[in-house]
């Protein structure tokens, strides 16, 4: 899961930006906190938040497919 978020987010700010994901357990659930640079945060968030509510979507659609539970933050 790790890796496609980094992947997805790669391809809308750009390999070389600054990207950070951290995974962490809680209650069975994967919590993936994404990070990014503030000048790249427009870019991931979206009008409106669409951006961010599509990543989040794809991710959880992947985990799903593997019977895990995934939510994505955006930090």
């Amino acid at each position: 899961m790790k890796e496609m978020l980094h992947d997805i987010v790669a391809a809308i700010i750009g390999e070389d930006a600054k990207i950070e994901i951290t995974e962490k357990e809680n209650n069975g659930m994967t919590v993936l906190e994404l990070s990014v640079a503030k000048e790249d945060m427009g870019k991931v968030i979206g009008r409106k938040g669409k951006i961010a509510k599509a990543i989040r979507t794809v991710v959880k659609a992947c985990a799903n497919r593997q019977n895990k539970k995934v939510s994505v933050e955006i930090l």
